[in-house]
């Protein structure tokens, strides 16, 4: 049983997720300061020094606190100004996302197209018998004018 769990366990696809799990982490948290620490505060400073994390709608008449922690603890309280910061926060992580896999699909080498496949034994046929009447028909109509013009018919 341990063996097996230890084969499982060093499967790539494996080790791969739980890199992929590790770092995606550390990229949230740095998202999170990016918009707690930079974006947020810039916004609050140029709509007059707001900060969004404390605006909430009290639910329950007991909330009187203008702060969210003391608010959350005197009752129910609507925080919007958190749920703000978090679509935000989605929304530059979601971005970054884009960025990295598009970059990413940059760098991976374009495969040539396979080349098409040759026709099969029928089609081939088909296609021959086709030019041979083709080539028939342009060189009965090519004849008929010879004759035509060899008697006057038709001036060329």
């Amino acid at each position: 049983m341990l063996e097996e769990f230890k084969k499982f366990a060093m499967r790539g696809n494996v080790v791969d997720l739980a890199v992929g799990v590790i770092i995606g982490v550390a990229f949230g948290a740095i998202v999170n300061s990016l918009v707690g620490d930079i974006i947020m505060p810039l916004i609050g400073a140029i709509t007059g020094g707001l900060d969004f994390s404390n605006y909430f709608i009290p639910l329950s008449s007991k909330v009187t606190a203008t702060a969210l922690a003391d608010a959350k603890k005197q009752g129910a309280v609507l925080a919007w100004g958190n749920f703000l910061t978090i679509v935000l926060n989605f929304l530059i992580i979601a971005f970054a996302l884009f960025l990295a896999i598009k970059g990413l699909n940059r760098l991976k080498t374009a495969e040539p197209p396979p080349a098409p496949a040759a026709p099969s034994k029928e089609v081939q046929l088909l296609t021959d018998i086709r030019d041979a009447l083709k080539n028939r028909r342009a060189r009965v109509r090519q004849e008929w004018i010879v004759q035509l013009q060899r008697f006057q018919l038709i001036a060329f």
